[in-house]
């Protein structure tokens, strides 16, 4: 009845082209993780970001250090 989910794996992202950020909403607090196309300023988000495990979840499945997140207000 009930099927488990299986864990996409992610293809890490093109580190020359994009920067991940997280969006931040200064009226609610909400975040989005994502990434930011250099070029063309383009956010493409992937994920929201609830708590710390949202996050790491986030690194680990897009490849990210932490020192490499950007956070956009």
């Amino acid at each position: 009845m009930f099927r488990i989910r299986k864990k996409q794996q992610a293809a890490p992202y093109d580190k020359t082209g994009k920067v991940p950020i997280i969006r931040s909403s200064i009226c609610t607090g909400e975040q989005v993780a994502g990434f930011k196309d250099r070029t063309t300023g383009r956010f493409q988000e992937l994920m929201l970001i609830r708590d710390d495990r949202d996050l790491q979840e986030f690194m680990q499945r897009y490849q990210v250090e932490a020192g490499e997140i950007e956070r956009e207000w």
